[in-house]
């Protein structure tokens, strides 16, 4: 038995793009090219943008202050060496944040803290409260583009239902207000409060750009004419009166990883193996289909010569013949499980200063990028790790603690050597809009996969036309 593995590849970290059409406007810090560069949509959201807030009664001062902070330049307190200072919302993005029409400025009833506090359901009466508020909202929509809602700690009780009850507030609302074509952007006392304030704004500044149409950064080196397809399930509970399994959601993204959008549709023909579904040969090619006629519609009729397909579980054998037959005229199909919980670790290994010495463990962990062929079908990839050229020290290793583990990629149809595959999931790594870091540790084909599936089993009615994901961030 050979107990020696083959020679690892190391990809350096992807590039982003802050222009369309400059191509020297590239930087694989997201938030320093934001700083040095602006968003890629750079005027394609009108200013102002204009908030709608809901909040508690008497206690608009508090929002309105976020707000003046959101304006202002704040200084980074916590992880220096990555996180730049936060100079305004409109230093970033080139327009003015501002409150939308005085009637798009809610306060709920003062009497909602004593119905909360003696309600033997309070998340149902809280749900309702800011439900009403919503559709206060709805009749003035053409007045605000994004809905900020303060949730005070002292509501917490209405955050979730009763133990075994499957309830939400966060996913409730936006299940609701989805429906609705209306983003919403809760806050909470810790944004209010946090040390950091130029974190809170980084995170908050970005989201409300995006939930506005905004696309802040895209991928820029890229294979042109690819797909990337994330699919996802989600269950509803057993009391649930709807399908039991499964709403089945498949996101596109285009070669720059910016195209978030999505079709939902319950699932008639589901297996269900170990609590996960699968779908029937004529399911998947339903769900291929669809998504392939969603990117065609965002190009001008044009099919993609390749598509990747990411999901968490194995594509069985039905699920392999339904999604080549839809795909048939790709030049390239790949489809790959991405698993995040494996036992491999890997320790770097600094080469030795002298000859006949041996190697010394190194001060950082193993590189962001690094990858293991384990064969034709399997490879490890380290997407959380070492990244050069991020900090001044010259590395930086984001969360600072534990050995990474990599994620393990099985490729149940495809070809070929894993270089455009691993360069793909890095790049979809960087796509999350909804944080300030630098990277997630499953692209966003997963990452995204999972936020859908737990607002979309609370909708009760899916529509055949794709969603946007802006609505459900």
């Amino acid at each position: 038995m050979n107990s020696v593995l083959p020679s690892h590849t190391w990809y350096p970290e992807p590039v982003l793009a802050f222009h369309p059409d400059r191509t020297t406007d590239r930087e694989v810090h997201p938030l320093r090219g934001l700083v040095r560069f602006g968003p890629h949509s750079a005027d394609f959201v009108l200013d102002p943008l204009r908030v709608a807030t809901i909040t508690p009664a008497d206690e608009a001062d508090g929002v309105n202050d976020f707000m003046r902070r959101l304006k202002s330049p704040q200084r980074a307190r916590e992880r220096r060496d990555y996180l730049p200072n936060w100079p305004g919302f409109r230093s970033i993005f080139g327009l003015h944040v501002r409150a939308a029409h005085r009637e798009c400025l809610i306060q709920l009833d003062r009497d909602t803290d004593r119905a909360i506090s003696n309600a033997s359901t309070p998340h149902l009466v809280l749900a309702e409260a800011i439900l009403r508020a919503i559709q206060r909202l709805e009749v003035r929509r053409t007045e605000f583009d994004v809905v900020l809602i303060y949730l005070p700690e002292r509501w917490s009780a209405g955050y979730f239902g009763a133990d075994g009850e499957d309830f939400d507030l966060h996913d409730h609302l936006k299940a609701s207000t989805a429906a609705r074509g209306i983003p919403i952007q809760l806050i909470r006392d810790k944004a209010l409060t946090y040390g950091c304030q130029a974190s809170v704004m980084w995170r908050i500044g970005i989201a409300l750009y995006v939930k506005a149409g905004g696309v802040p950064w895209k991928l820029a080196d890229t294979y042109p004419d690819t797909a990337h397809i994330g699919i996802s399930y989600a269950v509803r509970p057993p009391e649930s009166d709807q399908p039991r399994f499964v709403t089945c959601c498949s996101q596109v993204f285009d070669a720059e990883g910016a195209g978030l959008e999505f079709v939902a549709y319950n699932v008639d023909e589901v297996e269900v193996q170990r609590e996960n579904p699968f779908l029937s040969r004529t399911e998947m090619f339903r769900v291929m289909t669809r998504s392939l006629d969603l990117y065609r519609r965002r190009h001008a009729g044009r099919s993609p010569s390749r598509v990747m397909v990411h999901k968490t579980t194995e594509f069985k054998r039905e699920e392999i013949e339904g999604s080549l037959e839809a795909l048939h005229r790709c030049d390239e199909v790949d489809l790959v499980q991405v698993v995040q919980n494996v036992g491999w670790r890997g320790v770097r290994i600094d080469a030795p200063r002298r000859q006949g010495e041996k190697g010394a463990p190194a001060g950082y962990p193993v590189h962001r990028g690094t990858l293991i062929d384990l064969g034709p079908r399997e490879a490890l990839l380290w997407t959380h790790g070492d990244v050069p050229r991020i900090s001044e020290r010259g590395s930086y290793f984001q969360g600072g603690r534990s050995a990474p583990r990599p994620i393990r990629l099985i490729r149940h149809a495809g070809h070929g050597p894993w270089d455009e595959t691993a360069r793909a999931v890095l790049g979809l790594s960087k796509m999350n809009w909804n944080n300030d870091s630098l990277y997630d540790r499953l692209p966003v084909t997963i990452g995204y996969a999972g936020v859908l599936a737990k607002v979309l089993k609370r909708m009760p009615n899916l529509r055949s036309t794709p969603y946007q994901f802006r609505f459900f961030m």
